[in-house]
């Protein structure tokens, strides 16, 4: 089918004036009638934008949508959401990852990124960005009342452009392997997903084979691309990183120059300036700034480090003792328990399907984050964090099996107990059977009967000061806001299976 011609002014012209209106206030041409006899309708953002917004019928073909100024250009139209996690430093955030084209096995082995499918729906983009302003999964009549915050020609730095590069080459050698290697190689492809899942950067490939797999930007990659056009500023290294080999060859170059100096060293080394609080030690939030540092940014957090942010590489400190062994818990993330108890979810079409554990917020956490482990030995049980002695970098991604036994468990026992009206208040007691009491409100303390650490690997517990503020409730139970945690003897056994970077 032939390309839709339109100069860069007539779709400035268009889709500035329907900027700040619902889709349905767009809907010239009536699309969301259809929703009427067909309420499961999917993708009927993208068939506003196209038929009614910028006037051409519907069509299934391959090939980018438009033709910009003689440029073929791929048009996406894509949910942008408020940050479900609290603090968020970021206005927006993308909803779900971006579909780019599927993984043709057969085609793939072929082809060369620059001629590839993958790359011709990538090198130019129009944008067009919806605020999905829900908390729970909508009709498809129900998108009439989302509107349209923006839209923009996106076109990959060349940073970027090498990143996706060698993230497809991996996809493609990984499947050249297979069908080297195996006389049936399709009994093969569904590794494609998990076993490369710690090597790329910027893509995923999803569902699992033998469902046709796709390629995505991950979500976290939108998400940086999103923040950038609404005028958040994230930092950029002086230093390129194309893979996460480079990378490591970068975090293991650091090793070598900062092995063995303590905190306090690291500190005065990279120039940090901090304030010591009243048991004259630092705070852990130190050891990112050490990283930042590390790498000549000067930002505070990883998070605002514009390679970080896009990869999904979370710092966290990792305190063992000099027989390698304890670590304290690992906190992860704020449960949003709508999220987590929902019964169903919205494929990237806009299909509504019953909820799975692999379409859950917990999965596709694991599924694009990493830990980036600052590993320090300590002294003795009681040194300061100052005086930590620095050993490395392991770099951690949650295995599949883990996210498949130990994390779904969790996810079940929590939608069980809250789905069954099983959630109750459970006094905290001491060894003698008394309750505990606030040590300064003198309240009697108690905690829902969430997943504990006695039983589970990844548990749940909640954050706060004062026993008689618990500002959340689920099912009548008031309680503090809910972390998941992996037990800290969990996380060290993991990482004694991972060398140092």
């Amino acid at each position: 089918m032939a390309l839709h011609k339109f100069t860069r002014n007539e779709l400035d012209s268009i889709l500035s004036n329907v900027v700040g209106k619902t889709l349905g206030e767009a809907d010239v041409n009536n699309i969301f009638e259809r929703t009427i006899t067909k309420p499961k309708i999917t993708g009927i953002a993208g068939d506003v934008v196209e038929q009614s917004i910028l006037g051409y019928p519907a069509d299934s073909d391959s090939n980018p949508d438009l033709l910009v100024d003689n440029v073929p250009t791929e048009l996406k139209t894509t949910g942008i959401r408020k940050p479900k996690q609290k603090n968020s430093d970021f206005i927006y955030e993308a909803k779900e990852p971006m579909s780019i084209t599927a993984v043709s096995v057969n085609k793939i082995v072929n082809e060369e990124f620059d001629n590839s499918k993958f790359w011709s729906k990538l090198e130019h983009l129009l944008l067009v960005y919806y605020n999905y302003n829900s908390t729970e999964t909508v009709s498809a009549a129900e998108y009439a009342n989302f509107y349209i915050e923006g839209y923009h020609f996106h076109e990959f730095s060349e940073e970027d452009k090498e990143i996706l590069k060698n993230d497809w080459t991996l996809v493609r050698d990984f499947i050249r392997h297979l069908q080297e290697t195996y006389p049936d190689p399709t009994t093969e492809y569904h590794r494609l997903s998990s076993e490369l899942r710690k090597d790329l950067m910027l893509i995923d490939t999803a569902p699992k084979y033998p469902n046709p797999p796709r390629f995505r930007l991950k979500r976290l990659t939108v998400s940086t691309i999103v923040q950038k056009h609404f005028g958040e500023k994230l930092e950029k290294l002086d230093e390129t990183y194309s893979s996460f080999k480079e990378l490591d060859a970068e975090l293991h170059r650091l090793t070598k120059k900062y092995k063995g100096k303590t905190v306090r060293e690291l500190i005065d080394l990279l120039g940090i300036n901090i304030k010591l609080n009243k048991n004259g030690d630092v705070a852990k939030g130190v050891t990112q700034q050490i990283i930042v540092k590390m790498f000549g940014g000067k930002a505070k957090k990883l998070s605002q480090i514009e390679l970080f942010s896009k990869v999904g590489i979370i710092p966290k400190t990792i305190v063992q003792t000099t027989k390698g062994t304890r670590t304290e818990d690992m906190k992860l993330f704020t449960i949003n328990f709508d999220e987590w108890t929902s019964d169903t979810f919205e494929t990237e079409e806009g299909e509504i399907k019953p909820m799975t554990f692999e379409d859950s917020f917990v999965y596709s956490y694991f599924n694009e984050h990493q830990f980036l482990c600052i590993v320090f030995e300590e002294p003795s049980a009681k040194a300061k964090l100052l005086d930590n002695k620095f050993l490395g970098f392991k770099r951690l991604a949650i295995d599949e099996n883990v996210l498949h036994t130990d994390v779904r468990a969790t996810w079940d026992q929590v939608r069980h107990l809250i789905k069954n009206g099983l959630l109750v208040d459970v006094p905290d007691l001491k060894k003698d059977g008394t309750q505990k009491c606030g040590f300064k409100t003198g309240i009697p303390m108690s905690a829902p009967n969430f997943p504990k650490s006695e039983e589970y690997n990844f548990f749940i517990r909640g954050t706060g000061e004062d026993s008689s503020k618990k500002p959340f409730s689920i099912n009548g139970v008031q309680m503090y806001y809910q972390q998941l945690w992996i037990k800290g003897k969990v996380v060290i056994e993991m990482l004694k299976e991972i060398d140092f970077i």
